[in-house]
């Protein structure tokens, strides 16, 4: 009897000795924690880090794998699109500002998949791609994953030839039953680092406070996403006044911040200083735009253009505005956003074309 408490204690000893990664020392365990070495990512598999469960394109996630959604999602020709925050056991973030990303600690890992549930002819679901940000010492670091056609894996293609990208065709189904075809970008490490970039430096975009302080339904219930990663451990604390981004399709919500919301989430990465546009008259991040020559409203644009499309904004006339025209367009050379869209976000053309027909301004 005495043998057998004591063999129930070691083994008990070893079960809660664990480390984070699901190793303990000359031991391997079968367990559902994250597989992660610091010195070793990025894995050239994306199963290697063992972030989720079971058949990998289900994309369950393991202990301490963090779903979130920021309150308005970027537009990336109509993909649907799974986020995660895993972070090393014993570290946590801390809060900065509202509209500044949440300050991660080394080890931190944002994971985000974008797939389609309607691909034709089947209505079928397709994984595209995985793409990680990983922070480093050094500073954060992007890791993009391509699935393979039996959506059994994603390899690693940063780092290899992938230098100029790729496209993938699809053919997919929209909400209102609109068949489209298109060919899907998959970005570069450089396209991914000109949207990423501020001060010179990789940053992640969509988990700021402002995006995050909005009520996520886990398997448990409807929580608040920054007091759900306060319980797992993994954000110090945050205030109870911040100024939220909401989700643009929200029609009860006013049109005004809406609309600041969706530019926010697609377009301020870029509009703002010491980002990639911001020798650009306009600067779009949520926290400025209640400011209305921010969001160009009567502003001339640097470059018109033709004389019907002088400005950035035309109060009341959307058709003599920059900023639609722009939004409207799928050539290279006219689009905005240039990278992550291939085809026209109908939605978003029309809340914008709604708000510039609510204004009434005078432009000088």
């Amino acid at each position: 009897m005495r043998k057998f408490y004591f063999l129930s204690f070691v083994f008990l000893l070893i079960i809660f000795s664990c480390k984070d990664d699901g190793r303990i020392e000359g031991v391997e365990v079968e367990s559902s924690f994250v597989n992660f070495d610091i010195n070793a990512v990025p894995y050239a598999k994306l199963s290697t880090y063992a972030f989720f469960t079971g058949e990998l394109k289900n994309l369950n996630p393991s202990s301490k794998v963090i779903p979130y959604e920021p309150a308005s999602s970027l537009f990336t020709d109509y993909a649907l699109k799974k986020r995660f925050i895993w972070m090393p056991q014993g570290t946590k973030a801390t809060f900065d500002a509202d509209d500044k990303t949440l300050n991660f600690p080394v080890g931190t890992v944002l994971i985000k998949s974008f797939y389609y549930n309607t691909i034709q002819p089947n209505n079928t679901t397709k994984i595209l791609e995985t793409r990680l940000m990983i922070r480093k010492s050094t500073g954060w670091i992007f890791a993009e994953y391509l699935w393979n056609d039996d959506q059994t894996e994603a390899n690693l293609v940063t780092g290899t030839d992938f230098t100029s990208g790729s496209s993938k065709n699809i053919t997919f189904k929209k909400d209102n039953g609109d068949i489209i075809t298109t060919d899907y970008r998959i970005p570069s490490e450089t396209e991914c680092y000109a949207c990423h970039k501020l001060d010179n430096k990789p940053v992640p975009i969509g988990v700021k406070p402002q995006n995050l302080n909005v009520s996520y339904n886990y398997p448990n219930g409807l929580k608040n996403q920054l007091q759900k990663l306060v319980d797992e451990g993994y954000l110090q604390s945050y205030p109870s006044n911040i100024v939220s981004t909401v989700n643009y399709k929200d029609t009860s919500k006013p049109l005004d911040i809406r609309l600041r919301s969706y530019l926010d989430i697609n377009c301020a990465h870029c509009h703002q200083d010491n980002a990639r546009c911001d020798y650009r008259a306009i600067r779009l991040s949520f926290s400025q735009t209640t400011n209305l020559a921010k969001l160009g409203v009567c502003i001339l644009a640097d470059e018109p253009i033709d004389p019907s499309l002088e400005r950035i904004i035309t109060p009341g006339n959307p058709n003599k505005s920059v900023m639609h025209f722009r939004l409207s367009s799928t050539n290279e050379n006219n689009r905005m956003p240039l990278l992550g869209r291939t085809i026209v976000h109908d939605e978003g053309v029309e809340l914008l074309k709604q708000w510039i027909s609510s204004l009434n301004q005078t432009c000088p």
